[in-house]
């Protein structure tokens, strides 16, 4: 039978990942000690790999495909195949940065007044990019294995770190002076399985799926019905990812309207629906959007 080898994010990403799995149809079952997790499909043979690593074995073929940042594809320079960007991150749906940050009272206020400073980070060939791209002469970068925010000031002058709100540099008073990269989540293959027509198949059906799970993230579905008198009123209500669906009932003077909308707004435009004369509204919840 044939499988495709994925590696699974095992760290910061790991949860969010497993969550995102079982939304979009598969369910990951990892014991605490184990490595090789166990997923509902057949075709498919999971082993946990840290984000870091993770281009490096989709490279030489140990892992068929795997999900891990594009940071590291870059600081790697693993030569993969990116199929698709999976905007999520540990906390929310978004790209993270890697900044260059400093402490709130140091005089380095842009790239050129990091000449003979030293700089921490996890990323240290992307970090010396950026000063090449900079023309920055004279730092050290040196790596840095984790709590890189504590090493400034006392062993380094400024620090490369990634960051999603910002808050974590924010609580230990340090001031972000660049963005180095953007980075999002992406799903890689190694070249030689995506030349594999089955392999690239079903790796493309599987980030159909989560992309479709990711999509439907925060959405909410909306029925109502409304007498056609009224329903210019209703549609001036509602937004939507495109035009809503109208469907004629057995009473021809009335529809029914179908849409999708951002949870959040819902407690906001609810009241308005049923002040158009909106009537049978239902708000269901959505596992998958696939546009």
């Amino acid at each position: 039978m044939n499988q495709l080898k994925l590696g699974i994010p095992k760290g910061s990403l790991q949860d969010a990942t497993i969550d995102l799995f079982a939304r979009a149809g598969w369910r990951i079952t990892l014991s605490s000690r184990s490595y090789v997790p166990s997923i509902d499909d057949p075709e498919i043979e999971c082993l946990m790999v840290r984000a870091q690593e993770m281009a490096r074995y989709v490279e030489t073929g140990a892992l068929d495909a795997g999900i891990t940042g594009h940071d590291w594809v870059m600081e790697t320079e693993a030569n993969v195949q990116e199929l698709a960007e999976l905007v999520y991150a540990k906390q929310r749906l978004a790209r993270v940065r890697w900044v260059l940050a400093v402490p709130e009272n140091s005089p380095i206020h842009e790239p050129d007044d990091l000449a003979g400073k030293v700089i921490a980070t996890e990323v240290v060939r992307t970090t010396e990019k950026y000063l090449v791209r900079h023309g920055v002469n004279g730092a050290r970068v040196e790596f840095s294995w984790g709590a890189t925010e504590v090493k400034v000031p006392r062993l380094a002058d400024a620090i490369v770190e990634v960051t999603e709100t910002g808050s974590s540099l924010r609580a230990n008073r340090l001031r972000i002076v660049d963005t180095v990269l953007e980075s999002a989540t992406v799903f890689i293959m190694n070249r030689e399985a995506a030349a594999s027509a089955w392999k690239r198949e079903k790796a493309e059906n599987l980030i159909l799926m989560l992309q479709g799970a990711i999509d439907a993230t925060n959405k909410v579905g909306l029925m109502l019905n409304v007498r056609r008198e009224h329903l210019d009123a209703v549609l001036d209500v509602l937004p939507a990812l495109k035009n809503p669906t109208i469907s004629t009932l057995s009473d021809p003077e009335w529809v029914a309207v179908n849409t999708i909308i951002e949870e959040a707004v819902v407690r906001q435009i609810l009241p308005k629906l049923k002040a158009a004369r909106a009537q049978g509204i239902v708000e269901y919840p959505l596992n998958k959007i696939v546009l």
